[in-house]
């Protein structure tokens, strides 16, 4: 069985092979491989979308500047090197690759990525978060790209790194929105969609890729598999039954007590420790919600422990109230006193009472295609009714949950899911216009200190009160850490696991 190690557990990514591989006989070129993902990703374009099943696919069609390699240390990829920055801290020169095809046989010039960017800023939810620190957005030569800042901004080379709503480089001619084409420079060219069936990959023959060594999701790309198609299952056990079938030949997001069944047969499990946080988002702008004590009491009658327990199972979890655990550089336990004391129900009933609740109805929305959001949704809403709160699950699909969320008269809570990332500005709820629309004069405050604070020391004191902040004013619910569990096909070699799976670099053992 694969297992990542404690240190590649904290960053998340690493250089793990799968077993077989040592005794296979080398990449070899062909074949193809089927993945079983948890839903429909509703759209092909991850500047439009921050889901997770949409950053997985588009990753093999598109390429950003930037990308993360081992230890979720930032490397360039579409960019030539790292940026020059300038002394202040609001310019910085990105100088890009020469030579880099499209999919349509164009070659990438400054003019594409200027025109990528200023789409990323006007469509995508981080490309907007950008946006308001930005001057100017400039194109000095045909090889180079500018990014002049209003103040200083951190978080800026981790937002141009991340796969999800994603700062994804296409043809200056092909800006449409909604996107039509789907034309990038990645490994892996798109070829079709069938809606609730599949989307079909081909290896792009012109790849122009990185030649320096392959670390994480940077360096060499090479694409071996020449046809990926990516099925939605939206059922867990589904996932699993099909890959013991030899139907899929990597699925993930699958349910803990299913790792003894994956431990026999043509499969072989990958777990992810500390892989991530369970989250429940709580609507800001419309509802009973709106009431931060109400927030409060909320998350007082919610008990971690036993949403962990059902949702996880022994050795899958971790109650811990700091965001970051222990190892990150942001490790902190201000405000974690609140996540300790949660789980009592009478207090959680006398702090509502103390807020002027009178029974309005509280909905968490949640979908069952992931196994441990329902599982963990059932059991909040049990603590919350013990507590006198009147509350109702709105059973969705995924689907049609990461489209609702973004109505605010239709819930109360929703249930997600994120990886631990190295930069908390990468999670959308940092932001105030995304669902949820956490908007305060603290939260402004808090934020812009932490995010133009460009020492990494003096940024972990600052994350320390935004930490105590979020805990204040419950822009979010986060559950504790808990172990995420895929599977591989032994057929499928030289994978590394990752947090968003990708295909370059494997190949379809003979």
């Amino acid at each position: 069985m694969a297992k990542v190690t404690r240190r590649e557990a904290a960053l998340l990514l690493g250089a793990l092979t799968v077993a077989g591989r040592a005794g296979a006989a080398g990449p070899m070129p062909g074949g193809a491989v089927t993945v079983a993902t948890a839903g429909e990703p509703p759209t092909l374009d991850p500047m439009e979308s921050p889901a997770d099943v949409v950053g997985i696919i588009s990753q093999h069609i598109f390429e950003t500047l930037y990308t993360w390699g081992d230890g979720w240390r930032i490397v360039p990829l579409l960019a030539a090197t790292l940026p020059d920055i300038s002394a202040d801290g609001r310019t910085y020169t990105i100088p890009l690759r020469a030579g880099v095809k499209f999919h349509d046989g164009s070659i990438m010039t400054s003019a594409d990525v200027l025109a990528s960017l200023q789409r990323w800023m006007s469509i995508a939810q981080r490309g907007q978060q950008t946006a308001e620190n930005v001057e100017a957005v400039s194109a000095p030569d045909e090889r180079s790209i500018r990014i002049a800042l209003k103040r200083p901004f951190a978080p800026l080379m981790s937002l141009l790194s991340l796969q999800t709503s994603a700062a994804i480089i296409i043809p200056r001619g092909n800006q449409k929105q909604p996107m039509t084409e789907f034309i990038g420079t990645g490994p892996y060219r798109f070829v079709a969609r069938m809606p609730d069936r599949y989307v079909q990959l081909r290896r792009f023959e012109g790849y122009v890729g990185r030649e320096d060594a392959p670390t994480g999701y940077g360096g060499r790309r090479t694409p071996l598999i020449e046809e990926i198609r990516f099925v939605p299952v939206p059922n867990a056990a589904t996932r699993v039954e099909g890959t013991l079938a030899g139907q899929f030949d990597y699925a993930d997001a699958l349910p803990v007590e299913s790792l003894a069944r994956l431990k026999t047969g043509p499969v072989e499990p990958i777990i992810f420790p500390a892989f991530g946080w369970p989250l429940f988002f709580v609507n800001h702008r419309q509802g009973p919600l709106t009431n931060p004590a109400l927030r409060r009491a909320a998350f007082a009658a919610m008990s971690f422990e036993d949403m962990l327990a059902a949702a996880f199972g022994p050795g899958f979890y971790a109650v811990d109230g700091a965001y970051y655990p222990a190892g990150f550089a942001l490790n902190s336990d201000a405000g974690a006193e609140a996540y300790k004391q949660a789980g009592d129900a009478a207090r959680a009933k006398r702090m509502a009472a103390e807020a002027g609740y009178h029974g309005e109805k509280i909905r968490i929305m949640v979908s069952q295609q992931y196994d441990f959001h329902y599982k963990l949704a059932v059991v909040a809403a049990n603590g919350m009714k013990e507590a006198g709160l009147n509350t109702e699950l709105v059973v969705v699909d995924w689907a049609t949950l990461l489209t609702q969320r973004n109505d605010a008269a239709v819930w109360d809570m929703f249930v997600t899911h994120g990886p631990i990332l190295p930069e908390p500005t990468l999670y959308s709820f940092m932001s105030p216009t995304v669902p949820g629309w956490w908007a305060s004069p603290a939260r402004e405050t808090a934020v812009a200190a932490f995010n133009a604070e460009p020492d990494p020391a003096k940024r972990a004191a600052l994350w320390g009160g935004v930490q105590r902040l979020i805990y204040e004013e419950v822009p979010i619910i986060r559950i504790g850490n808990f172990n995420a569990l895929g599977v591989r096909s032994r057929r499928l070699s030289g994978l590394t696991p990752a947090i968003w799976p990708f295909f370059w670099n494997a190949w379809v053992a003979a």
